[in-house]
């Protein structure tokens, strides 16, 4: 049963790295340049935190739709991989608003709607798989916190 239920979890994992991967790439051309030079609050954390924070959370996605994706027969299960694969999108696209068209008032809107995506993900998990949902809660806070960051850069900026 396990060497069944490794290769659906490791491509759960590779697909959430996948989107990150796209966010990454307009992020990482920014962190040196761009980034480097606007105005930040005192809250904000080191750039090497991130990608770290960023992993785990990817991780947990992954683990997450792996558990719902194990119950795939059902109609509330194909409800909830579409806002999954939605917040996905967002998720990406946000790193692309902020630090590829270096659009911090954008961002802050894209995150909002990123932000209720990704609580209406957790929702529909958790009453599949309770697990499943309560993994999306570090992914929930953080992104509160990026969005408070993002807010706190805009105004600064």
């Amino acid at each position: 049963m396990f060497k069944k239920s490794i290769l659906p979890l490791l491509i759960s994992i590779l697909i959430v790295f996948s989107f990150g991967f796209i966010g990454s790439f307009f992020t990482t051309s920014s962190i040196t340049n761009w980034y480097a030079f606007i105005n930040k609050p005192l809250f904000s954390p080191p750039n090497w935190i991130f990608a770290p924070v960023w992993t785990l959370l990817y991780i947990l996605m992954g683990i997450s739709a792996f558990l719902i994706w194990k119950k795939r027969d059902n109609l509330k299960t194909k409800q909830a991989f579409i806002f999954y694969g939605i917040q996905l999108i967002l998720n990406a696209l946000w790193s692309i608003i902020f630090f590829g068209m270096h659009n911090p008032g954008l961002a802050l809107l894209e995150i909002i709607i990123l932000w209720l995506f990704i609580l209406i993900t957790l929702i529909k998990f958790y009453k599949i798989n309770k697990i499943a949902g309560l993994l999306f809660i570090p992914y929930l806070l953080w992104v509160s916190f990026a969005s408070i960051l993002n807010y706190a850069i805009w105004m600064l900026n």
